[in-house]
């Protein structure tokens, strides 16, 4: 049998799909066309314009199933929806000439070197590829000029080491430009996570605030 993705939340309810009879690398990776009644756009979380076609941006709904606002919270229906009524999903995306949507990351968790949003995802996902780490997240750090740099906190398989030389190398001949690379590596023993088992980033955040 095929399988294919569905896309929702709690606020949206079921509203992008990917159709089974699409290529197998439009199935498992992206999370499908928008179902009908639903409208999709990437834009700039800065401003909510969209951006063009296959640029990253944050995904923002409208349409007949998503909620009409959180219940006596002003301040959370203010961040979550655009002027114009879209609501801001806090997810990254990208979307392509036929319509399939693939989720890059989270906005909260884009990290602002000197004026140029960085997402982390893509290299957190190649380090953790590499044999040493068991773990990768990349969370931001104060600094006077840039505002942001880029801090890395792995957890390690057991026996393995770690250099910050032997993490750049490794960053370099995967072909990720130098501004996408950490510029400090934290080794620890456990990662911080939720009880759905996901980093808590702002946890490690504070440890380099």
């Amino acid at each position: 049998g095929r399988t294919g993705q569905l896309f929702g939340m709690t606020e949206t309810i079921l509203i992008m799909q990917t159709p089974l009879d699409a290529p197998p690398a439009v199935r498992h990776t992206s999370t499908g066309r928008k179902t009908d009644g639903i409208e999709v756009r990437v834009a700039n979380p800065d401003d909510d314009i969209e951006v063009p076609s296959g640029a990253e941006g944050e995904l923002q709904l409208a349409g007949y199933s998503i909620f009409p606002g959180y219940l006596n919270n002003p301040e959370a229906n203010a961040g979550a929806f655009a002027a114009d009524g879209f609501f801001r999903t806090g997810d990254l995306a990208t979307v392509d000439a036929d319509g399939n949507v693939v989720i890059t990351g989270r906005v909260k968790d884009v990290i602002n070197r000197g004026g140029i949003k960085i997402n982390p995802t893509d290299v957190e996902n190649l380090l953790q590829a590499h044999p040493a780490i068991v773990l990768a997240a990349v969370v931001p750090m104060p600094d006077d000029v840039l505002g942001e740099r880029m801090c890395l906190f792995v957890t390690l398989a057991p026996g393995a080491g770690l250099t910050f030389e032997e993490m750049t190398g490794y960053l370099e001949a995967n072909g990720v430009a130098k501004m996408r690379w950490p510029e400090r590596l934290e080794i620890i023993d456990e990662m911080p996570m939720t009880p759905t088992r996901k980093i808590q980033k702002g946890e490690l955040a504070k440890l380099v605030a």
